[in-house]
Parts: structure tokens; sequence; C-alpha cells
């Protein structure tokens, strides 16, 4: 069969630097034989997603289409495709791209894939104008064309800053692998609730707990072994390594600014063993992690329903307001019943 040219389909598009997402007619470029086409039914709206539109991430140009959480339906296969088995009509959910074939991607980390930027940010341009494969995928789209293809440690506590769906998410994960101490940060009380009732067994609101250090050594002596920021505010970066046990481990998952600078004293770190990482992508490979996510789901351990909440397509202003306010932990557009 041919690979499918001239696919018109709808897309939210970031025309500039800024610039508000439009709800657009766009030609799809040819499908690549190494390329699937899917039908978006959902896309998940992300922070990042937000930052990017703003200047905040480094993207490669615009105008551009994001979305890097989408889930659908494959439509078309490309005749290059590794895995025979995918087939149209099959459900997929869209993840990050890697090569699959360095020594990071074949020891399973393959967020830290060196060719992510080109497999993620850039795809060979045949006639668009519109910069795609945002995350490879580009989901804020009726239709795509894909690219196919923060570890924890169990220890006795986590602290986790940010309750909105990435840190929701590591505190359930802290939960589902044995930690002892989880411990939900945030300014928010609604979100702290949210977490107290999805099983955190500590809770700060650092809007009325300003010394993180003092905060968390008063729950745990000598501090968390663990803490996981999903904020990138430099503030709380340079606060979560003072708070940190002895040989704790920092994990930077929220995106900083570009120019943002952490200012840590050298021998301090040192002296007491910590760590400062930061974690891309989760710092797994996601066709072993979805799986046990799924795994997770029907065993009533990762209780993403009660997280999120469905848009229509043409309601994406509304999503990312609710979503910056505080009033939904995870937006979600549904592309089911736009023509």
């Amino acid at each position: 069969m041919a690979a499918p040219r001239n696919i018109r389909t709808k897309a939210y598009v970031v025309q500039g630097e800024g610039d508000p997402f439009t709800l657009c007619d766009v030609v799809l470029d040819e499908v690549q034989p190494n390329e699937v086409l899917v039908e978006i039914w959902y896309t998940g709206i992300c922070h990042t997603d937000v930052v990017v539109q703003h200047g905040g991430m480094p993207l490669g140009g615009y105008p551009a289409v994001l979305g890097h959480e989408g889930a659908g339906v494959v439509r078309w296969t490309g005749s290059a495709i590794k895995d025979k088995s995918l087939k149209p009509g099959d459900s997929v959910l869209l993840s990050f791209h890697s090569c699959r074939q360095c020594r990071f991607c074949l020891e399973g980390r393959c967020g830290t894939c060196p060719h992510m930027t080109e497999t993620n940010f850039v795809r060979p341009a045949h006639g668009t104008k519109v910069h795609g494969q945002f995350f490879g995928q580009s989901s804020m789209s009726k239709l795509a064309v894909v690219a196919e293809a923060s570890i924890i440690k169990v220890q006795d506590s986590v602290a986790v800053v940010g309750m909105g769906a990435v840190g929701i998410a590591a505190m359930l994960a802290a939960k589902s692998l044995g930690v002892r101490h989880v411990i939900a940060i945030d300014v928010v009380e609604a979100k702290l609730k949210v977490a107290s009732s999805l099983g955190a067994t500590h809770i700060v609101n650092s809007a009325a707990e300003p010394d993180l250090q003092t905060a968390l050594h008063a729950i745990i002596p000598g501090g968390p072994n663990s803490i996981i920021d999903t904020t990138g505010l430099v503030g709380v970066l340079e606060a979560s390594v003072k708070a940190l046990a002895h040989g704790g481990t920092l994990a930077l998952v929220g995106v900083p600014a570009p120019t943002a600078t952490m200012r840590i004293n050298a021998l301090d770190l040192l002296l007491s063993c910590k760590r400062v990482i930061g974690v891309i992508e989760g710092a797994t490979d996601p066709h072993i992690l979805v799986p046990k996510l799924f795994e997770l789901y029907r065993d009533g351990k990762f209780p993403v329903d009660c997280l999120a909440k469905v848009y229509p397509a043409e309601q994406l202003d509304k999503a990312i307001t609710d979503l910056e306010s505080g009033l939904i932990v995870k937006p979600i557009l549904s592309w089911e019943n736009l023509y």
C-alpha cells in the first residue's frame, strides 16, 4: 500500500514564541517507511507544553505543533518499521522516541539517549513549514505521524516537591516500591489533600513552611534520603539540597528556565556525599515502564482516574487555565468528536 500523503487534519499550532494555541487546518507530511500514522483520540496536557509555547525550553523553531502525551489508534504502518506486530486498528500510547541502538538505550536508559534532540524534535521536512515531532509525536493534532520507536532506589524516605501530575505519579511510584515515608510538598492546599488521600504519609505546605530544611527535618530527623523536584524553581532546588539526608539524592524532573543557575556549596556537597541528578523521561524504557503502570493501575495502586478531567479538543485554553490554577491535576483533550 502506498504511503498516505496530503492528509488534512486539525492541529493546535503555536505560530511564534508566546503566541496562543490556535486550532488550524494542516496538511501532514508524507508518512515515511519507518513511521506510523495514528489517529489521536486523547492528548494529555503537560505544563511543558505551556513552557515551550512561551519559549522557556529550546524547541528548534516555530510555527510548531506541541503535545507529547498522545493516545489513539494506528491507521497506517510504514514498510520499514521494526515491530511487525503493529497493525492498523491497534490501540496505542505515544511516548518519547529514542534510537534503541546506543549503549544508553541498550542499558534501558532511553531517556539519556544522545540522539534525543534529533529523534524527538526534528523531522525531515518535505514541504511543511510547521515544526513537528515534539517528543516524537506532536500529538496536539487529530492525526499525527509518529516515530516507531526518577529512578528511586527503595529507601526509607522520599519527599516529592510539586503535586502536579508528575509529582503525584512519583509519589505513587514511591508508595508502590514500599518506601515507608512519602512526603508531599506543595503550596496549594487542595493538591496536598489529593496527595494525602492517595497515600502520602506526610504533607508540607511550603507557603506556610518557608524553610524546607526545617520542615523536612522535623518529619525525618536528618532529612529524607531522596527528594524529587518537579517545579524546576532554583530556590526550591537549592533548599532541597540543604534538606537532604547525608548521602541523599536530589532528582531534577521539572524544567528550569534556560538561564537558571543553582548555587551549591561544593565542600558541603563533598562532605555530605549528596548527589544531584537530572532525570529525563523517567530515565527508563517506556516499553518496559508503561506495561508496569498498567499493572499498577489494575491493582488499584495507580488511580489516575481521580486526577484527570477530559475536555473537548476545542477547549484547550480552558484546560490550560484549569491546570495552571490548580483546579485539575491532569487535563486531557478528546479529539473523538472533532472533524
